[in-house]
C-alpha cells in the first residue's frame, strides 16, 4: 500500500516529519525551561542549608542545562530557516516547470520559428535555478559556520549569567515572603482594633 505513494503523498508525508520534529524541539526547550526552574529552587535551598558542595554541583548542571536550551533554540530556527528555503525552491520549482510547459506550448502553437524564444525562456529559468542554488550553498555554508561556532564556544552561558538567575528568583521569593508578612501584620491590627472596640 505505501509501496505506491504518489509524489504528493510523499510530500504530504515529509512535510508531516518536519513538523513533528519542530514540535519535538519546542518540546525539549519547555522541558530544559522547566529543569532551569527545579535547579534554580534546588540551588537556592542548598544555599539556605549550607550545602556548598551541592550548590556548585546545581550551578554546575544549571549552566549545561542552559546551554542545551540555547542550543536547542538555535536547532529550531536554523529548521524554522530550511523550511522557509525549502518554500523558495518549491515556488522555483514550480515557476520552472510552468515555463517548460509554456515553452512546449509555445513551440506547439507557433512551430519552429518561435524556437528562440522558447530557448531564452528555458535558458532565463536555468539561470534562476542555479541563483537558487548558489544561495543554497551560501545558506548550508552559513549554517556549518554557525554550528561549528557554536560547539566551539564555551562561553554559551556564563556563570555571572546563572548566578543572576538564581538571585533574581531569591529576591522574587523574598518579596513574595514580605508580602505575606504585610499581610498578616494588618490582619492582626484589624483584630486588635476591633478588640479594643469591644
Amino acid at each position: 500500500m505505501g509501496l505506491f505513494k504518489s509524489k504528493e503523498e510523499r510530500r504530504v508525508e515529509r512535510e508531516m516529519k518536519i513538523r513533528q520534529g519542530v514540535r519535538a524541539i519546542e518540546k525539549s526547550i519547555r522541558q530544559q525551561q522547566k529543569f532551569s526552574e527545579d535547579f534554580i529552587k534546588n540551588a537556592q535551598q542548598a544555599k539556605k542549608i549550607g550545602d556548598e558542595g551541592q550548590y556548585q554541583f546545581i550551578r554546575s548542571a544549571l549552566k549545561k542545562t542552559a546551554t542545551v536550551k540555547k542550543m536547542l533554540e538555535r536547532q529550531l530556527l536554523s529548521i524554522k530557516n530550511a523550511m522557509l528555503i525549502q518554500q523558495q525552491a518549491a515556488a522555483s520549482q514550480q515557476f520552472a516547470e510552468s515555463m517548460s510547459l509554456m515553452a512546449k506550448e509555445i513551440g506547439r502553437t507557433f512551430g519552429e520559428m518561435d524556437l528562440t524564444k522558447t530557448q531564452a525562456d528555458w535558458e532565463k529559468a536555468v539561470t534562476q535555478a542555479s541563483t537558487l542554488e548558489e544561495r543554497m550553498d551560501l545558506f548550508l555554508d552559513t549554517m556549518q559556520d554557525n554550528a561549528l561556532t557554536s560547539s566551539s564556544s564555551t562561553e554559551a552561558v556564563g556563570d555571572d549569567e546563572i548566578d543572576r538567575m538564581i538571585a533574581a528568583d531569591v529576591l522574587a521569593g523574598e518579596k513574595a515572603e514580605l508580602g505575606k508578612l504585610d499581610q498578616l501584620e494588618s490582619e492582626i491590627a484589624r483584630e486588635l482594633g476591633a478588640k479594643q472596640k469591644d
